[in-house]
Order: C-alpha cells, then structure tokens, then sequence
C-alpha cells in the first residue's frame, strides 16, 4: 500500500477561489472585508507566517493590515493596539500571532479581541460555542482538516479518531470537531501511556504533538488517514513533520505532507473566516 497525498495547496487554491463572487458581492456592497494581524517581535517562523496570510489576502481580495509591535511591548500597549482595532469598522478580523513574548499574558490578549472579529477562533466565547456546537468561529487549523476530511472523502462516522495533543489551538477543537461528525474520538497527549496502541486503533489519526517524525509506521492502523499538523525544522534545516511520512506511507491509506499539507488549509480558513466576519458586520451573512 502506498498512501495518496491528501494535496492541501491544492484545496486551499481552491477554497480561494470559491471566495471570489463573495468577495464581489461584498465589494458591491462597498465593503471590503479586512484583516490586521498584529505580530509582536522578531520571531523568524511568525514573519513566515505572516508574509504567508498577506498573499493569500492579496489573492482574495481581502484588505491585509499589519501591526508590528516591538518584542519589549508591555501588556497594556498590546492592548490598546487591539482595542484600536476592535472599533475600526474597517477591520473585520483581528489576530495576534503566537506566540508572544514571555512578560505578556496571551490569555488576557486574546480575550481582549471583540469575539465577532476573531478569525482564529480562540476567544472564549467562541471556544464556548464550539464546545455547545453552536454558530461561531472555528480555529482555522482544525477547520482545515475537516475541510481536507471531506473533500478527499473521508467518512467519520461511527470511525474511530485518535488525536495526539491537547492545546487549545488544535488538539481540543479538533476533538470537538470530530465528535460533532459522529467519530469516536480519543485524545493523547504527553502523559498518555502506552500511546502506539491507542493510535493503532485509529482510522482517522491526527498528528499534533509538536515532536519531529514521532509517528512511525509501528503507530499506524493498515489503511488509516493520517493528518499530519506539525512542523519542525531539522538540524539540516530541512522540514519535517510530526509523522515519518516515508515510513508511515506505507501503511496509511491517505495521508498529508510537511510542507504543502495543514498549513496551506490554516491560512485559507482564517481567509474564509474573515469574509465570514465581513458579511455578518454588512449584515449579508447566509
């Protein structure tokens, strides 16, 4: 068996272009949905990230605003930069990129944005409403994957989901998402014990431990899917995720690669999520 590639450049190419007549209509409308990302330091990987959500902005037609702040900002500083945003009528999603310098409370910061502009989805309230399976924004990483899920043609019902990590950024909503489709889901984690034969049993396995090819071949149900969402940077410089892809496509029945996988899918979500927020602001949302 060798796994097919579950193509996230791809879908979210296309998820882009499903945006177009949105976009459009709200353009008639005389809005133009609009982004600010506030990055706070110098941190390599987070300038990466945030070069990568303007392009995808530029393709949409999304307005991008970036707000850098300096890596010796203190807590109030950041917040008012936020509250800025928050009352500008012209901003329709507001994130901070993580992680943050050590002397700021993430927590506070993230709660400070309005929950009807946050796009990542991590706002108490909005993790409230994922939690009630109400209406409301989704972290764009899960989002993703149930995204990739269903247009590869994934079934999840009554299948059995083993997600390895628990962080509120991914492993928690992604739990939640799966169990809103019927899986029976599992969460592992670092106290987890004995955790290849939990996610042996896995038909759907997602990978988000944050530790480089820590999901081998051994780790894999004959037939599985296999979701990978890390990405860690080699000593060679090289990228890996936290599955060994060679190995584990062996195995898997489908499966997503490190790069071109999760993160094309993040950043095309938190996009859709932006129109979203603008077409509920106009009073236009379906």
């Amino acid at each position: 068996m060798v796994a097919r590639i579950i193509d996230g450049k791809a879908l979210a190419a296309d998820l882009r272009g499903e945006l177009a007549p949105r976009v459009a209509a709200l353009a008639a409308r005389g809005v133009r949905p609009g982004l600010a990302v506030i990055l706070v330091g110098d941190d390599p990987a987070s300038h990466v990230y945030v070069r990568n959500k303007a392009r995808a902005c530029a393709e949409t037609g999304v307005d991008s605003r970036h707000v850098a702040l300096p890596g010796s900002v203190d807590q109030q500083e950041l917040l008012a930069a936020i509250a800025t945003l928050n009352a500008d009528s012209t901003v329709h999603g507001i994130l901070v990129q993580l992680p943050l310098p050590a002397q700021l409370d993430a927590e506070r910061v993230l709660e400070a944005i309005a929950p009807q502009k946050d796009v990542d989805g991590f706002h108490p309230m909005n993790m409230g409403a994922l939690l009630a399976g109400r209406a409301g924004f989704v972290p764009c990483t899960p989002a993703g994957i149930m995204v990739m899920l269903d247009r590869t043609g994934i079934a999840l019902r009554g299948k059995r989901a083993v997600v390895v990590g628990r962080s509120n950024i991914v492993g928690k909503p992604m739990a939640l998402l799966l169990l809103q489709r019927d899986a029976t889901v599992t969460i592992c984690h670092s106290k987890t014990h004995d955790l290849p034969a939990l996610t042996r049993e896995a038909d759907v396995l997602v990978a988000a431990l944050g530790r480089a090819k820590a999901i081998g071949a051994a780790m894999v149900k004959p037939g599985a899917c296999v979701i990978d969402v890390g990405i860690n940077r080699l000593d060679d410089g090289t990228l890996a995720g936290d599955v060994d892809t060679v190995a584990v496509s062996d195995v898997a029945s489908w499966i997503t690669p490190v790069p071109g996988g999760v993160g094309p899918m993040t950043v095309a979500m938190l996009i859709v999520s932006c129109v979203r927020a603008a077409e509920q602001a106009s009073g236009s949302a379906a």
